[in-house]
Parts: C-alpha cells; sequence; structure tokens
C-alpha cells in the first residue's frame, strides 16, 4: 500500500503583470489581448489557457480589493495567504497615482457627484474609466480616515494603509489642499500640474502649519494653519517704509547675476513686486485670501514677469537677493521678530514661485 501526503493550500499567487492590467482598467478580455500580443512573455501558450489563466487572476483580485481598502487586514485575512512582498505589491498598485488624473481631482468635492463626471476626467487624460475610480475611491476613503486625525499627514496615511512614503506625501498634498479648500481649478492655473501643487503644498505643510513649531505635549494638526503665524504676517508692512534700502541692497546683489537688461527691469519694476509680496503677507490671515494663494501669486508676480521675460533663473536671483535683504535689515527692538516672521514667509513663497513659473 502507497503512502500519499496530500497538503492543502490557499496560497494566492500574484502576477505583476496581470495586477497592472487589473489596476489600469482593462477588462479581462482586453488583458488576454495584450498578453496575447506579448507572446514571448508567455511561451506562445495557448489562447485558451492565457484566457483561464487571466480569468482566474481577475478573480482573485476583485475578491481581493474589498480587503485592499483596509491595508491592514490584509495580513489578517484567511482566505489570502500572502508572502510578505506579496501584500506589499498588492497595496503600492492599488494605490498608485496618475497624475493627470490627480490634477484633474485636485482640489474638488470628493463626493458621489463627481464621481458621476469621472468619463470626463477618463477623456482628458486617457486614463481608463474604472481606474480614474479607483483613484477617485481611494482619495475619498484616505481624506475620510485622516482629515481630523492629529499628527503628521504622511505619517498617519503610512499608518493605516502601509503606502510607500512618496504615494503617502502625494495623497497628504491632496488631502491638505481638500481641507484648506485652495483654489486650483481656475482657468489661469490650468497650465499648472500635479506636482506643482504637490511640491507647493509640501512647502506649506512644512513652514506654516502649527507643526512648523510643535512641540511634544502639544497636539496639532497638519491640516490647519498656524493662525498666529498668519496674523503676525500683518507686521511685514512696516517694511514698506524701507523699500528705498531693501531696492539699493537687492540691485547689489542680482547684478552680477542677471544680464544688464534684466537688471534694468528691476530697478524699473521693484516697487510693484516688493508690494506685491507684502501685499500677499499681510492678507493670508484672510481665509478667502489664504484659499486664492495660488491665484494671487499667479495674478500680482508671476504673469507680469512672463510679460518682462523673466528667465527662471532671474526669478531665483530676485527672491533670494529680496530674502538675504530684508533680513540684512536693522530692525526696531519693537520689531525684533520681523525677521523669524519674513524667513519663514519666503520659505513658503519662494519654493510656489519658482515652482510655478513655467
Amino acid at each position: 500500500m502507497n503512502i500519499v501526503d496530500v497538503f492543502i493550500t490557499n496560497y494566492t499567487i500574484i502576477d505583476p503583470e496581470i495586477y497592472q492590467l487589473f489596476i489600469e482598467g482593462y477588462s479581462s478580455s482586453e488583458a488576454v489581448n495584450l498578453l496575447k500580443q506579448k507572446g514571448d512573455s508567455i511561451f506562445n501558450a495557448p489562447l485558451e489557457l492565457i484566457t483561464s489563466d487571466v480569468l482566474d487572476h481577475y478573480r482573485t483580485y476583485s475578491l481581493l480589493e474589498k480587503v485592499l481598502h483596509t491595508p491592514t487586514k490584509l495580513s489578517e485575512n484567511s482566505n489570502f495567504q500572502l508572502e510578505p512582498h506579496s501584500r506589499s505589491l498588492l497595496i503600492e498598485k492599488y494605490y498608485s497615482l496618475d497624475d493627470s488624473v490627480s490634477r484633474e481631482l485636485l482640489g474638488k468635492k470628493l463626493s458621489s457627484k463627481h464621481r458621476k463626471d469621472l468619463d470626463e476626467v477618463s477623456e482628458r487624460t486617457g486614463v481608463r474609466l474604472k481606474s480614474c475610480r479607483r483613484q477617485f475611491d481611494n482619495f475619498k476613503r484616505i481624506y475620510k480616515a485622516v482629515e481630523e486625525q492629529p499628527g503628521n499627514i504622511v505619517f498617519n496615511i503610512r499608518h493605516q494603509f502601509l503606502l510607500p512614503e512618496e504615494v503617502a506625501r502625494k495623497y497628504a498634498a491632496v488631502v491638505f489642499i481638500a481641507c484648506l479648500r485652495f483654489e486650483t481649478a481656475k482657468r489661469k492655473l490650468q497650465y499648472l500640474s500635479f506636482m506643482d501643487f504637490f511640491e507647493c503644498a509640501q512647502a506649506l505643510m512644512t513652514f506654516w502649519t502649527y507643526s512648523y513649531s510643535h512641540t511634544a505635549n502639544h497636539e496639532y494638526y497638519d491640516t490647519e494653519m498656524d493662525k498666529d503665524f498668519l496674523l503676525d504676517l500683518r507686521e511685514m508692512k512696516c517694511l514698506l517704509d524701507k523699500e528705498k534700502e531693501i531696492k539699493h541692497l537687492v540691485l547689489i546683489r542680482v547684478k552680477p547675476t542677471v544680464l544688464e537688461r534684466a537688471y534694468q527691469e528691476i530697478d524699473t519694476n521693484f516697487r510693484h513686486y516688493f508690494r506685491a509680496i507684502i501685499a500677499i503677507a499681510t492678507m493670508v490671515h484672510r481665509p478667502r485670501e489664504l484659499r486664492n494663494l495660488f491665484v494671487e501669486f499667479t495674478e500680482r508676480l508671476i504673469e507680469p514677469w512672463k510679460q518682462n521675460n523673466w528667465t527662471i533663473e532671474q526669478v531665483k536671483a530676485f527672491l533670494s537677493a529680496l530674502t538675504k535683504s530684508v533680513l540684512d535689515l536693522d530692525v526696531p527692538r519693537d520689531h525684533q521678530d520681523l525677521r523669524f516672521l519674513w524667513e519663514r514667509f519666503m520659505q513658503v513663497t519662494t519654493v510656489c514661485l519658482i515652482q510655478m513659473y513655467h
């Protein structure tokens, strides 16, 4: 009598290539056709075998999709026994983003109404509708999970959704812009990409929220601006009294770094640019002005610079010279915190203006 050992397992195998097609929104039949075209990658297997294999994988991924809505439960689910690297692959791919889709969704309410309009997003971006819906639902899910959670948004997203740092930072930027309701949809802002807003959001979260100066005992929110700081920025109005001195220092600094024509242009229009920056600083404590921050940067500075044919090097030189020149001023005793306010303000302003200047 022969003794046979039998072992039955529900060990789940993830095929990265088929899973990627599932994530991108291809139907199983479309996936079969695409794989058949890559005959060398599947050893020219018969079409029936490819179809059966793809359908099997798609059924598995459809079942896994419900669990992926709460990634922390993936390792606890007894129906799907997965290797750690397979779990990581499933989560990372499922929460992957297309920057073009992210840009379309940025600043919009993540409501059922906008979910119905995703066919337009799909048409504009060239990303399949099913993938657009996946990304929309992921945005909505993560937003609801962390919008009112204290602490660092990136950490909270990584902790709850087990995402890589880079992906978590992108979702954090979307959550931040949505919570603060920044205007991103106006026509004059359409030239800006998702990564432009991402870089601006990173700077804002780093320097203008309570996280900038929080202590271990202070419960802070990355989605809450430092209201005291924004109010204190009104003190920068006193810099208008030192405009001539600041202009002189700026011109000394930029002269060796820019062409003569650019130097003359800064000399002629310094008053307009300097006062625009001070105006923005003294108004951002108002919620409406803060929401329109990117519009203000565009209308008051970027558009005039473009009209005067500034290069990005000229923008960088001017902002650097202006920042250093104000820090070099002799400040009265009753304005000793002015340097700190100016530096903190310009850290965000410089990043945004350089990133937004295309």
